[in-house]
């Protein structure tokens, strides 16, 4: 009894002070369709990409000139440490640490790219749909209320602001450990294992059940995605059966666009899925005073009807189909939790 007792306070400290967990809600649909804004998150995407390439190339130059004046120094160092320089430039890792700082750059848990998301006039609308307090699964739990994002439609998937900049930032994350676990010998799946181990870490504590109760498939889903994402920026990846040459390249010494790739089509379209999607990727939900069954009520009495509505010709075997297809990202674990606690469509809205 003692220690429930401290694992409860610490639960409702954390839930009261920290209210980290950036919580969606997807069960609740969109009273009309949603605009999709995929072309133009894209857009912004590309015009950051470029901004990184300008500056690791402004300052090849910069190094490049140090080589080749021999008689103005200023700020130069030894030649030696020039070559060293531009080497550093010409990497992998100073490419996409650039990318990442303009994109995932942030304090945790906001990011350049999150803020953007919620505050940008998109050229079409409507573009975002937050659900009421009154109406949300979460009016038993006004923090996760407090914190929830608003769902928007990019290339057809409909999902969190929030998943944008776990993408960017835990994404960046992720990519950090995989390349230290390859370096040290590890297997392609060895060190996504290692990579997604610190995010199922934080669903279970920080980010997620101690905090806001929820265990968010979806946001595992979008901090993998993202890793593939900076990975691709460099290096060919295969998603699935399609293999993805690298988005970027060094051309004569400096960094560009692989002229071989659309660049538009090819930096968030090939990652996004519905395993972003919080009601077609359920969460599994902590049930300490009745708040899973609370949230399962509120979609049973109110969310299903739209569901059936808005998708007459879709059988209960193929909602399971789709939910327990999303447990694996391309064939690939991705620490998604398939568990009877978490609120399913097919369970919830045909039971």
């Amino acid at each position: 009894m003692k220690r429930f007792s401290r694992v409860l306070a610490v639960f409702l400290i954390l839930r009261s002070t920290l209210a980290f967990a950036f919580e969606t809600d997807q069960y609740n649909l969109p009273p009309v369709p949603l605009a999709d804004i995929g072309d133009e998150v894209a857009e912004y995407t590309e015009q950051n990409v470029r901004r990184a390439i300008d500056r690791v190339n402004n300052q090849i130059a910069v190094r490049l000139a140090c080589l080749e004046d021999q008689s103005e120094r200023g700020g130069c160092g030894s030649d030696e440490t020039e070559r060293q320089r531009l080497a550093d430039l010409r990497s992998e890792d100073t490419m996409i640490r650039e990318v990442f700082k303009l994109l995932g750059g942030g304090v945790p848990p906001f990011t350049n790219s999150g803020s953007w998301m919620e505050k940008h006039r998109f050229r079409v609308q409507p573009a975002r749909f937050k659900t009421s307090y009154a109406d949300s699964i979460f009016r038993t739990a006004p923090f996760d209320y407090l914190t929830i994002s608003a769902t928007v439609r990019l290339y057809g998937f409909e999902f969190g602001t929030d998943k944008i900049a776990h993408f960017f930032q835990q994404g960046y994350g992720y990519y950090r450990s995989f390349q230290k676990s390859r370096a040290k010998g590890l297997t392609e799946r060895q060190a996504e294992r290692k990579a997604f181990k610190g995010g199922v870490f934080s669903e279970d504590t920080y980010y997620g059940t101690l905090v806001g109760g929820v265990y968010s498939n979806a946001d595992l889903a979008a901090n993998f995605a993202g890793m593939r994402f900076y990975e691709n920026l460099t290096h060919e990846v295969l998603l699935g059966t399609e293999r993805r040459p690298p988005i970027l390249v060094i051309r004569d010494g400096r960094w560009q666009f692989n002229e071989n790739i659309d660049v538009r089509d090819s930096l968030l379209r090939p990652f996004l899925s519905n395993h972003l999607n919080e009601a077609r990727n359920p969460s599994v939900y902590f049930n300490l005073f009745g708040f899973r069954s609370f949230i399962r009520g509120v979609v049973r009495k109110q969310a299903c009807p739209e569901w059936r509505e808005r998708f007459p010709g879709t059988s209960k075997a193929e909602f399971v189909a789709e939910t327990d297809s999303l447990l694996l990202w391309h064939g690939a674990t991705y620490g998604a939790k398939n568990s009877g606690k978490r609120i399913t469509i097919a369970e919830t809205c045909f039971d």
